[in-house]
């Protein structure tokens, strides 16, 4: 029997991975979280290939490990940004930085991602979860965009997630004021957040040569949520590790979709690694998704202005 559409996820997870031979050469890719987990290692493949990597990370001394690491080991181009997206602050300034200094963006993958077990806010009053993985990606996608279309065809990509599917986002209480915060459920809600915002930005720049879409990575080994007390990162390290992948089967996806040529026009899609599939439903609900955009932009709209 077929599954119905919004199962095949499960199917999918087992599917193979698509391949291509396509090279970077000298294209400036924008990628942000890259000194642990999906990020380093997506950065190594894009070293490998060519690309020329803008990478953005909160901590200078990791950064520099691994741009010395992939200049060592690739001969890359590496130019580097520090940036903590728990402040819209530094991500818009982060983001002038980069327009000025790379005019031409082929490449924008959203990588960053934070995971808590408990309510935490940022400076900007935004709970951490929705503001780190949601607000600070698009704040930057917005940024970028005049650099994106310059370097038409281009490509974003945002490392999404299945978590979306537990839900969690209330479009009343973002911030989990009024519910019990769970920690699972509230990475959900950026994660879906996130996806209906990738799908109104296709739809919004349809015409300008830059895609978007949307990638669940797999159920692989991060370093996210180890910010969390002892006992958590016991558990994810000893437990649930035992039943996770290595991040560099990720990255394979991953490169797949930002550089295979048969992609090059494939915009607002959600891709579980290699294969589109369907998001939940509810993701897809155009009402929902403008009350979502429409909260999103107004927590951002200072930042964009300046």
């Amino acid at each position: 029997m077929k599954l119905p559409d919004e199962l095949q996820f499960i199917i999918n997870n087992r599917k193979p991975i698509k391949t291509t031979n396509a090279r970077m050469d000298g294209k400036v890719c924008v990628i942000s979280g890259t000194t642990s987990g999906i990020g380093y290692e997506v950065a190594k493949v894009l070293a490998e290939k060519g690309a020329h990597l803008v990478m953005i990370n909160r901590s200078a001394e990791k950064m520099e490990r691994v741009r010395e690491e992939l200049v060592k080991d690739y001969g890359a181009k590496v130019a580097c940004y520090l940036a903590d997206f728990q402040s819209l602050a530094q991500v818009r300034q982060v983001a002038l930085d980069i327009k000025k200094d790379h005019p031409q963006i082929d490449v924008l993958i959203n990588n960053a991602g934070v995971f808590n077990k408990r309510r935490v806010m940022t400076p900007d009053g935004n709970e951490m979860v929705f503001g780190v993985i949601h607000l600070a990606s698009l704040l930057l996608t917005q940024l970028l965009l005049d650099n994106l279309k310059t370097g038409a065809p281009s490509r974003v990509l945002f490392v999404s997630s299945e978590a979306h599917r537990f839900g969690g986002l209330s479009l009343k209480d973002l911030d989990w004021k009024k519910r019990p915060f769970i920690g699972l459920f509230a990475y959900g809600a950026a994660k879906i957040a996130q996806i209906q915002t990738s799908i109104a930005l296709a739809e919004q720049h349809k015409e300008s040569g830059v895609t978007f879409n949307l990638v669940h990575p797999g159920a692989v080994k991060t370093a996210i949520g180890m910010n969390n007390n002892i006992f958590y990162r016991l558990y994810k390290r000893y437990i649930l590790n035992l039943f996770l992948k290595e991040p560099a089967l990720s990255a394979r996806a991953i490169y797949y979709l930002v550089a295979d040529p048969g992609l090059e026009n494939i915009t607002g899609k959600y891709f579980n690694m290699t294969t589109e599939e369907k998001p939940a439903g509810y993701t897809v609900r155009p009402l929902q998704q403008k009350t979502v955009w429409d909260l999103s932009e107004a927590r951002i709209d200072s930042y964009l202005k300046g």
